[in-house]
């Protein structure tokens, strides 16, 4: 598809030529990009925010694909799509095709099984270059907060560079034709991609500020900075920088790079507005360029070793974090000094062999010159990862094969028999690989209320006209035991209402969000949920329970933070209490090990590694010192010796996974636990 473009003269050639020639600081800066990547995902203290390094690769990817269509305009006099894309499926797809099935062949090898769902979507959403989406909906997805990275998750970024291309030839386009009738086309090719780069970074600091996990991996909060790179390359064309100016503005945006580089880390709001430091240093080391002198950034930059890095940092950036994930998964410890040494070597001689027998051979010779071939190895690849990706998904869907046995599945009833095995020889259920799917029904009915939503969420479980009927309040570590009430309930004929919110302490205190900042949501969430209560509903009775690990924004340390959050709780609860409702709170289960799934399913039966001890694991919970403001009307219900000895809280009791996460009991252990619920719940009211 062709189409005429715009005379010659309404680009000004006096800088034309300045674009068009080989820029070796631009390779420099990719060897500086990657870098800054790779040292990052090696010791994140060494670089915390070294992954500024993507955004300098979207600038001088937008930078060199604009001076490209430029180029051919001038130089053809039409600019072809069909070419454009066949060009971008030489330069991007084989390397990225190679590692991915390779990637995908080591992950069955060298994984632990839990891993294998999880990376074979990854690399489905890789092929098909969707994996920022992919990524997008994992991180509002409340339930995979604990997943672990994929080898293939850096994909990501050569997903929002292919997506943001499937456009941006198309205004080069209008611009071509439009350009032979007017003189002024090329004014607004430019005030059009300012308009872009505008309406993006826009976007970019609305949804960062509202919800940063989506906001890293969107196309359109990122785009403008692909467009920052056009952008400058169009007004280069225009205009060059003074050759005095030169030398300070290459420093000033190398500055800036490390400046980001160095002073952000994963804490820092991201992208918004912390992201025009380095797209910012990135455009002005492209518009320094080389000003001959030997000791300008540019000189650095366009040095042999800089350009031979720049050189390999595409195979670099594809192959470096499938070895760090692959290694860390396999060793199952975190790297150190030297492994770190023998994985960055590893990854420049995998890098550097893709280069000579993959890259240079395709990009040099005539088989991909073409859409059609093109389009028919991108679709061969696609599938070839597809076929990986399927049976890595065969073969975990035959791990997560292990049915329930309630003569083997004992649960807590081994416990309260004393037996604690740290060896065991029976299938658990659920299967590790099976553990994040056994989860309570208000996941599956879409009952648990967003962090950003302030409106309750409301499901009811059990018979309308129910003689007694009972609230479940709280955040998910009181979501986890709905299948413990949904059973009492069965039994009593009671009538279920729930009432939950992702990481929201049922207090009156204003606590803070897992990002550190002030989660107003959750505290007017608790107050429109004991209006419910109070008012249309009344129920007889209301369980909450909360994460202990709940920090009070503003508090001076955790001892007062607890307080605070005591005294919150003790404001709610008397409320209830004031409408005729009993509370009672169930103290928070013992904390378990982040990753505990895949630890179990590493351990082959020996659960040594993967057991805390009952001190570690059980934190201070403030329910109890609530229960004491209100007077003692309130009771705390304390499960503890059902999960742990007087020593130690294995994640597997009577052959039967406790957790599906380092923090959250499995839907399966929490119905096991319902009699003993009841029997402690009937002990405390003839106590009382």
């Amino acid at each position: 598809m062709t189409t005429p473009t715009a005379s010659v003269s309404a680009v000004p050639a006096t800088a034309a030529t300045g674009v068009h020639r080989f820029r070796p600081e631009v390779q420099g800066l990719r060897a500086l990009a990657v870098l800054l990547v790779v040292v990052y995902h090696l010791d994140a203290d060494l670089m915390p925010g070294g992954y500024v390094g993507v955004d300098v690769f979207f600038v001088i990817s937008g930078f060199l694909i604009t001076t490209l269509l430029v180029r051919e305009a001038e130089r053809e006099g039409r600019i072809s799509l069909a070419g454009f894309y066949a060009r971008r499926i030489r330069r991007i797809l084989p390397a990225a095709t190679l590692v991915l099935v390779v990637t995908g062949v080591a992950a069955v090898l060298l994984l632990p099984a839990t891993r294998l769902e999880d990376t074979a979507r990854q690399l489905i959403a890789s092929a098909l270059y969707v994996e920022n989406l992919y990524l997008a909906g994992q991180a509002v997805d409340y339930l995979a907060a604990e997943t672990v990275p994929s080898p293939v998750q850096h994909f990501w970024s050569l997903a929002v560079e292919e997506q943001f291309y499937l456009v941006w030839p198309l205004l080069f386009l209008a611009w071509a034709g439009w350009g032979r009738r007017t003189r002024r086309a090329g004014r607004l090719l430019v005030a059009a991609v300012a308009v872009i780069v505008v309406a993006s970074f826009g976007c970019s600091l609305w949804l960062t500020a509202t919800d940063t996990a989506r906001a890293y991996f969107l196309p359109h909060t990122r785009m403008w900075e692909l467009a920052a790179g056009g952008l400058l390359a169009l007004l280069l064309l225009r205009a060059e920088v003074p050759e005095r100016a030169r030398g300070a503005l290459g420093v000033l945006g190398l500055a800036a790079i490390l400046a980001a580089a160095l002073g952000y880390d994963d804490a820092t709001s991201f992208p918004g507005h912390a992201a025009a430091l380095p797209v910012l240093g990135a455009c002005a080391i492209i518009a320094a360029g080389h000003d001959g002198s030997r000791r300008s950034v540019g000189a650095l930059l366009a040095s042999a070793p800089a350009r031979l890095v720049g050189d390999l940092s595409y195979a670099l950036y594809l192959w470096h974090w499938p070895i760090i994930v692959i290694a860390v998964g396999w060793s199952g410890r975190s790297l150190t000094p030297v492994s770190a040494a023998a994985v960055l070597a590893l990854s420049f001689a995998l890098a550097w062999a893709t280069k000579v027998a993959v890259e240079d051979p395709i990009r040099t010779g005539g088989a991909l010159r073409r859409l059609r071939p093109g389009l028919a190895f991108a679709v061969a690849g696609a599938l070839t990862v597809g076929v990986i990706g399927g049976g890595q998904l065969a073969h975990a869907q035959r791990l997560r094969a292990v049915e329930f046995d309630p003569s083997v599945h004992t649960g807590p009833r081994a416990l309260e028999a004393g037996d604690t095995p740290q060896r065991v020889t029976e299938p658990i259920f659920p299967a590790p690989l099976a553990a994040t799917d056994d989860l309570p029904d208000l996941y599956a009915d879409d009952c648990q209320t967003s962090a950003i939503e302030s409106v309750p969420r409301h499901c009811v479980y059990g018979p309308e006209g129910a003689a007694t009927e009972v609230a479940l309040v709280g955040d998910s570590h009181a979501a986890h035991w709905l299948p413990t009430v949904q059973e009492l309930a069965g039994e009593r004929g009671w009538r279920v209402h729930v009432f939950t919110k992702a990481s929201c302490v049922f207090t009156a205190t204003l606590i803070e969000d897992p990002q550190g900042r002030p989660y107003h949501q959750c505290r007017e969430w608790g107050e429109a949920v004991v209006s419910e209560l109070s008012g249309r509903i009344r129920p007889d009775m209301v369980f909450t329970s909360s994460n202990t690990i709940a920090e009070a924004h503003g508090a001076g340390s955790r001892g007062e933070g607890r307080d605070l959050i005591a005294e919150g709780m003790a404001r709610l609860w008397t409320e209830l209490e004031a409408g005729g409702a009993e509370v009672v709170a169930i103290r928070d289960t013992p904390q378990s090990r982040p990753g505990i799934a895949e630890c179990v399913e590493r351990g082959a039966g020996v659960l040594t590694a993967c057991t805390r001890t009952r001190e570690d694991a059980l934190d201070p919970d403030p329910q109890f010192a609530a229960a004491e403001l209100v007077g003692g009307r309130a009771r705390v219900v304390d499960l503890s010796d059902l999960f742990c000895t007087s020593e130690q809280c294995p994640p597997v009791v009577g052959n039967v996974l406790v957790y599906r996460d380092g923090h959250h009991i499995t839907a399966t252990y929490a119905r096991l636990l319902a009699p003993y619920f009841a029997e402690l719940l009937d002990e405390d009211r003839i106590r009382g």
